[in-house]
């Protein structure tokens, strides 16, 4: 007898007359009716227990998160709910569940205590559907750029350089903390570390991608990036996972192009494959909408915005032009905006960014050619002089979820803006050989890949859409 999936069996309409099936028990009611998980799907199979042919002291066992071996018929369900159910011939115990002290019991939970329960927090219908969600999102992700020509290419995780140039970075080193090496100038000395200079995790893939792109043509890389940015909102985590692609020879116009189909086809993946998991979590959010105040409440459900996304052209527009919508809109001239806009050169906050999305043009919105001086120093440098090729994708609900750029592949300007915020030519060396040896036009973007997942499940806080959250003061499991 072949061992069998609750997703598999739940897709069977007829009658087979020996199945077996392992999982967890989610509910036992009645000393009859077992709900059983497996994680393969968001539903539960039911298996019927004639009580009166099993041990009772077996039957005491079977409680909440117990792991169990059913054997038995499939058999048209005779209860509402289910098409099917297993009608039970035998039953083991494969793990035994404390009822007394098992954290995830059949009821309702807080997100807070249940990140606090985080190895145990996928036992529930929001988390495993959650999970799965960010596994198929994925799946699709490498799917989409094998499909489309891309070499999946492995950054390195410890680097010496820091891509964003914000200096938030965690330190890496083997030398004793407690009895640091120190040189003449009684600083520490990083020669006699384990890489023989100031080492840190990576905060992103970018720039080495750049060089394989100028090579092997279109490449991506999604891999962990690390932040030590001690921030304790819903929308950061000190450990994220990065999708970066970069493509030799694409320009600004190109880079758009590649963003909007990557981000219509993944999330066209989810919406084919994870159809369940999807409105579960759609009601889940319409039902907790209606908790909260008019105003408060989403415009749209969740796969109405995934919908959004896919269905919809994502509209261009210059940030120039953006501005001066935002300043002559209703609510920045009511003074409704938290930030005011009021001259060129504000760097935009999400709630214009939604405004734009939502209110004024109703479909997702590409800005580009944004100020240089609120942008990275790699990024392309117009011929204004005071703006530069980068582009942003933003979404309803959460404004910014991809960032882009043409990079800049000339020598002496790049050299000039490293100049201007102190960059050393040194650090970034192979970078710089880059625009010496056959240079061209070339672009990419990044996505926070849990932004995504949290688009795609409508979670609001991003420590509920990766297994285990990194935050400041917490680094648990």
């Amino acid at each position: 007898m072949q061992l069998k999936t609750v997703s598999e069996l739940l897709s069977q309409d007829i009658v087979i007359p020996e199945v077996e099936i392992k999982g967890w028990v989610r509910t036992f009611r009645a000393n009859r009716f077992i709900a059983l998980n497996d994680g393969s799907t968001i539903n539960n199979i039911q298996c019927v227990v004639d009580f009166e042919n099993f041990d009772e002291a077996l039957l005491k066992r079977i409680t909440t998160g117990a792991a169990i071996h059913i054997k038995g018929e499939l058999v048209e369900s005779q209860g509402k709910g289910q098409k099917v159910e297993i009608k039970v011939s035998e039953l083991f115990i494969l793990g035994d569940s404390d009822p007394e002290t098992f954290p995830i019991q059949p009821k309702k939970h807080s997100f807070e205590f249940l990140r606090e329960n985080a190895h145990l927090r996928t036992r529930t219908n929001t988390f495993s559907a959650v999970m799965r969600l960010r596994s198929a999102l994925s799946f699709a992700i490498h799917k989409y750029f094998n499909d489309n020509g891309f070499y999946y290419m492995h950054a390195p995780i410890i680097t010496g350089s820091d891509a964003e140039g914000a200096g938030e970075m965690f330190q890496v080193t083997s030398l004793d903390v407690n009895n640091l090496p120190k040189d003449d100038n009684g600083k520490v000395d990083y020669s006699k570390d384990f890489f023989g200079k100031e080492t840190n995790l990576t905060v992103s893939g970018q720039l080495e991608a750049e060089t394989y792109a100028m090579s092997l043509g279109k490449v991506y890389t999604f891999g962990p990036t690390f932040r030590a940015e001690n921030s304790n909102t819903s929308r950061h985590l000190a450990e994220f996972w990065m999708i970066e692609p970069e493509v030799a020879f694409m320009d600004l116009a190109g880079n758009m192009d590649l963003a909007e189909d990557f981000m219509k086809s993944v999330i066209s993946y989810v919406l084919e494959n994870n159809r369940e998991d999807l409105e579960f979590l759609d009601k889940r959010l319409q039902d907790e909408d209606k908790t909260k105040p008019q105003a408060e409440r989403s415009d749209m459900s969740l796969i109405e915005k995934l919908n959004f996304v896919t269905d919809n052209h994502f509209k261009r527009v210059s940030y120039t032009e953006a501005i001066d919508i935002l300043r002559n809109c209703k609510p920045n001239k009511k003074k409704k905006f938290k930030y005011l806009i009021n001259d060129w050169g504000t760097d935009l906050q999400s709630e214009h960014e939604r405004f734009l999305v939502e209110k004024h043009f109703k479909c997702p919105v590409i800005l580009f050619d944004y100020p240089a001086n609120i942008k990275a120093f790699y990024m392309r440098l117009n011929d204004d002089g005071k703006t530069v090729r980068a582009m942003d994708i933003l979404f309803p609900g959460i404004g910014e979820i991809v960032g882009g750029a043409q990079r800049e592949e000339r020598l002496e300007v790049l050299k000039q803006k490293m100049a201007a915020i102190n960059i050393p030519e040194e650090e970034l060396w192979w970078y710089l050989d880059l625009r010496k040896y056959g240079t061209a036009v070339h672009s990419g973007f990044g996505l926070g890949f849990e932004r995504l997942v949290m688009f795609a499940t409508g979670m609001s806080n991003i420590r509920d859409v990766i297994p285990y959250p990194r935050t400041p003061q917490n680094a648990e499991f």
